[in-house]
């Protein structure tokens, strides 16, 4: 039995047609372009947990836990993905999914096949979460799960500056790290940093922000996280760089911070993680910590209009529970609706593109240590991630601004100059 070919001939017809990959049955057999990426149906357990899952969740089940392989890697991968979404929105086919006939033939061929049982457990690598959804138990939870696989793991993916959002390339030939460094440059110049100056760094990551501000603008930081890996991490770069007296990091729900105000208020893509309905919360409370004509700079990943607002099955599931992005014009409009005068809105998606490439690239030549510290199943979960968030970006399905707002004065004062000159970025 041509286990490939019976495969390509159930599967085709939901893309629109033939397939426009290549594909191996666990039976060796092949069927589909002999040009086009591999995609190796290692075994039946792939079939099985589809007909379960008949969508972007089963197939990305199937993946992480080596029932689906691509065997050329990252690259191949990504060429895979990248022509089958061409490929459906060519033919107009709908999402991933089974018609009530689709899921009959599929039964039956996973009968003749041999691939017909229980529902198989969830690999051990999705994500379980409870609780009250964004109470701060159980957003301390979700960011756990993401953030705390440890410090170790995020060095295999980041630059030397470990700053997880996206760079800022101005030229061609620019590095991550380049990129790195020219974006805190950016931020800081749109917030009108000067010595002195008190900023409040919301959802603080690694502190490459916080540690850039107050080492090159002589600021004042207060640096909010709730990751415990993350608190640590900073605390150590504090202390090489001997700014202990300029920099203060907590471990702290930015619903807890009580002191005000602050002259400047950043939040680097953080405010996708804190929910539709609280995102009037996380506005006001930006707001609030400011004094009058002080600044906000917010950057944060959109989405699409048709897009799903956590990222999708797989994103969900995997990587950061909860999420929720909304169109740039949703942003606007809550932050609007908390006080502020929105100045200027700076996309940055092409950037987000090269970055997670470069970090794709830096995580593919650590793929072994990779495995060695989480695991093969961890280590596929990141590689999809980073693979399909770089599609994403590519495709505009999802998108990155930075948003400088104004808190302005009660005579409508912003302090801001009528034309700034900071879009040429400083590279260090």
């Amino acid at each position: 039995m041509n286990v490939a070919q019976r495969l390509t001939d159930l599967v085709g017809p939901l893309l629109g047609g033939d397939l426009p990959v290549r594909v191996r049955g666990w039976d060796g057999s092949e069927a589909g372009p002999e040009d086009a990426p591999l995609l190796h149906v290692t075994s039946r357990r792939a079939l099985r947990r589809l007909l379960w899952e008949p969508n972007e969740l089963g197939l990305a089940q199937a993946y992480v836990t080596g029932e689906l392989d691509v065997p050329g890697g990252a690259d191949e991968l990504a060429e895979g993905l990248r022509r089958v979404w061409r490929h459906a929105r060519a033919s107009e086919a709908g999402p991933v999914g089974l018609s009530l006939s689709a899921k009959f033939n599929a039964a039956r061929l996973a009968l003749r096949l041999g691939a017909v049982g229980r529902r198989l457990p969830a690999p051990a690598s999705q994500a379980t979460v409870s609780g009250a959804l964004h109470s701060r138990a159980r957003d301390r939870a979700v960011i756990a799960h993401h953030y705390d696989l440890s410090n170790e793991f995020y060095s295999l993916i980041l630059d030397e500056s470990m700053a997880y959002s996206s760079g800022y390339f101005p030229a061609d030939d620019t590095t991550l790290e380049q990129a790195q460094t020219a974006k805190l440059d950016l931020i800081c110049r749109k917030l009108g940093l000067q010595p002195g100056m008190r900023l409040l760094d919301v959802g603080c990551g690694w502190g490459s922000l916080s540690l850039h501000a107050a080492e090159f603008f002589g600021v004042q930081v207060l640096g909010v996280t709730i990751s415990a890996q993350q608190h640590d991490f900073i605390t150590k770069r504090i202390a090489e760089r001997n700014l202990g007296d300029r920099v203060e990091v907590r471990v702290q729900d930015y619903r807890a911070v009580r002191e005000r105000p602050f002259d400047a208020v950043s939040s680097i893509e953080m405010g996708e993680h804190v929910g539709l309905e609280n995102y009037p919360v996380y506005a006001n409370a930006l707001f609030s910590h400011l004094k009058p004509t002080g600044r906000l700079l917010l950057q944060q990943m959109s989405r699409r209009s048709d897009a799903a607002p956590g990222g999708g099955p797989f994103i969900e599931a995997y990587i950061a529970p909860d999420m929720h992005m909304r169109p740039l014009s949703g942003t606007l409009g809550f932050l609007e609706q908390a006080g502020f005068e929105v100045r200027e809105v700076q996309s940055l998606r092409e950037h987000y593109v090269r970055t997670v490439q470069c970090w794709l690239d830096t995580f593919e030549s650590h793929y072994d240590q990779a495995v060695a510290m989480v695991g093969e199943e961890v280590a596929r979960v990141w590689r999809l991630y980073l693979v399909g968030g770089a599609l994403s970006f590519e495709e505009g399905r999802m998108g990155v601004d930075q948003i400088l707002a104004v808190r302005p004065s009660a005579i409508g004062e912003s302090d801001i100059p009528a034309t700034p000159q900071w879009f040429t970025a400083v590279v260090r």
